[in-house]
């Protein structure tokens, strides 16, 4: 024989009270943080996030310009590699997890810059090129990281 069970509700979330959506009025002249955009071409001095892509990017105008050759073809494509790396590993550094990953990352940061300014000393130039060479920031960005990287208590 088959009882009848009594049949249950089924359950449902508590009714949440309905807030009042009024109509904000936000004045045209402000701006929502979110949408914002760099206007200029120079970034903050404290933007490192936007200091290294301008980086990685005046690595790439200026490998443009050098003289196509043999060894630069090989100190060229190793150049481009360590100055995105160092963008991209800041990039990983700002969504540490934490304090350990983030010092990590600095140092990866600090060894590519480092690696950047090799193959810059390596790559040969020529007299137009020559000048543009020493106008490349991977010394300061160096710099940057080994400060980042002693005051945050690494070595």
């Amino acid at each position: 024989m088959i009882s009848a069970m009594p049949r249950k509700k089924p359950l449902r979330p508590p009714e949440l009270p309905q807030i009042p959506n009024p109509k904000i009025q936000i004045p045209s002249n402000i701006q929502i943080s979110i949408l914002k955009i760099p206007v200029s071409d120079s970034p903050k001095p404290r933007d490192l996030e936007e200091r290294t892509f301008l980086f990685a990017q005046g690595i790439r105008e200026f490998v443009k310009t050098l003289p196509r050759t043999m060894g630069n073809t090989e100190d060229v494509r190793q150049l481009i590699r360590a100055s995105g790396s160092v963008a991209a590993n800041w990039i990983e550094a700002n969504e540490a997890l934490s304090k350990k990953d983030f010092l990590l990352r600095v140092k990866i940061c600090r060894k590519e810059a480092k690696e950047s300014r090799l193959f810059l000393r390596l790559i040969e130039t020529n007299a137009a090129t020559d000048g543009k060479r020493e106008a490349v920031e991977a010394y300061e960005l160096t710099l940057i990281f080994s400060t980042i990287i002693s005051k945050s208590g690494g070595s």
